[in-house]
């Protein structure tokens, strides 16, 4: 079965959602028969879930397990819990998680949570929490950022982060309004929403196959507040779109994506370079982000709004301060085109260039799901906990490659490509 052709303008919400979970289903996870699938979700996000889990079962899914989260009840953690309770994360959750992974299960997140859920409690809990979930994720999360699993994320809009995008507007026209940006930007909109994702894709490789014919050494960007170059990994391959996991199923990781990306060694990257967007960071918002790096580490780190959970974010572990990625989106990306400021890293990340702390993606160095974590450390590549997105470009940002001999080739002026 697949999507029928058909004039966007007489279809309805429901369609749209039913396209949606489609699309999410056997484009962007690529689920096979027999695979059996692991969601996670809010609960306002409900009739988009069951609705990819229509998809999936028709996809010949052996089974879907949901894991539903209730953000209510995560407010009340930090009101009564006792404070020891902030060390500690649902090991035997991630666990299972893990153990699902390994035995052939897909991934898909359905994100839409609220971006500010976090925003007023208390920082030091707030970290401790975040840092407690990490390392209790990161056995199945390895599988993930080694793309041994097929996976993917789609949003869903709730009334909380309707809020937050068009907060002039009454409840009903802001969420009518983000079902709206989110039906465009997932391609939904398309008449063939299957055939223009697979357009889209193919441009997207392409790219990523002209930046791998270039082999730069370095990245320099220069802006506003922004003079940073990113040396790459060695051997470091660059990637865009759809990719062959582990497993051999073929799937999109991130739904939306207009981005190229790839690794960047650990210990290269020098100068400042200053947030063009807010982040969401698990449930609180950091703004004006202010960064200087020295040999690879963060060595200076400020921001005008959530400065305390930046720390506790780059705290984390030895590899929370130095570089896992780096990606090149140009402004006149569908996304940024739009005008909008999501508060999701999923929609924000692709409106512009963007650099993320953290845990590098093996698959973007060459036979990288092959090595040991020894010889991927050699080539340059991060380790850590955390792997956070956060945005660098705009209509003024300048982007240079930089080859082995050290000379300069224009890669982006003014945000768009040369």
């Amino acid at each position: 079965m697949s999507t029928p052709v058909l004039e966007t303008t007489t279809l309805t919400h429901e369609q749209k959602l039913d396209r949606l979970a489609e699309v999410a289903i056997r484009v962007g996870l690529g689920l096979a028969a027999g695979q059996e699938l692991v969601m996670t979700a809010t609960l306002d996000t409900l009739p988009l879930v069951r609705r990819i889990t229509e998809q999936a079962y028709k996809a010949g899914a052996k089974l879907v397990t949901t894991l539903l989260a209730d953000e209510e009840a995560q407010l009340l953690r930090y009101s009564y819990a006792p404070n020891e309770s902030f060390d500690y994360a649902a090991g035997w959750l991630y666990d299972g998680m893990a153990s699902a992974f390994k035995g052939g299960a897909a991934r898909l997140a359905v994100a839409g949570g609220n971006p500010a859920l976090l925003s007023q409690e208390d920082p030091e809990k707030v970290g401790r929490a975040n840092r407690a979930v990490s390392k209790a994720y990161r056995p199945a999360l390895e599988l993930i950022t080694r793309h041994d699993i097929n996976w993917t994320i789609v949003a869903a809009a709730t009334p909380a982060w309707a809020a937050t995008v068009f907060p002039d507007l009454d409840a009903d026209e802001a969420l009518a309004r983000l079902w709206d940006a989110i039906f465009a930007a997932s391609r939904v909109d398309a008449p063939d929403p299957v055939e223009a994702w697979r357009s889209h894709d193919a441009g997207l490789h392409r790219r990523a196959d002209m930046l791998n014919e270039k082999r730069y050494s370095a990245l320099h960007f220069k802006g506003s507040g922004t003079d940073l170059k990113v040396g790459l990994a060695d051997n470091h391959l660059w990637l865009g779109g759809g990719m062959t996991a582990g497993n051999g199923i073929y799937c999109i990781p991130n739904m939306p994506t207009e981005e190229v990306f790839t690794t960047p060694h650990k210990d290269r990257t020098e100068g400042t370079v200053t947030s063009t967007k807010p982040l969401s960071h698990q449930g609180t918002m950091i703004e004006g982000i202010r960064v200087r790096f020295e040999r690879g580490r963060v060595v200076e780190a400020k921001a005008d709004r959530g400065q305390e959970v930046l720390q506790e974010m780059i705290a984390t572990d030895d590899g929370a301060g130095r570089l896992g990625e780096v990606a090149l989106v140009p402004h006149s990306s569908p996304i940024a085109h739009s005008g909008l400021l999501f508060s999701n890293t999923l929609f924000d990340e692709n409106a512009a260039c963007h650099i993320a702390l953290g845990q590098a993606y093996s698959s973007c160095l060459k036979d990288g799901d092959k090595l040991s974590k020894e010889e991927l450390t050699k080539l340059g590549a991060n380790e850590s906990l955390i792997h956070v997105d956060w945005m660098i470009g705009s209509g003024e940002m300048d982007v240079d490659g930089i080859t082995a001999a050290g000379d300069a080739e224009p890669l982006m002026r003014k945000g768009e490509w040369v």
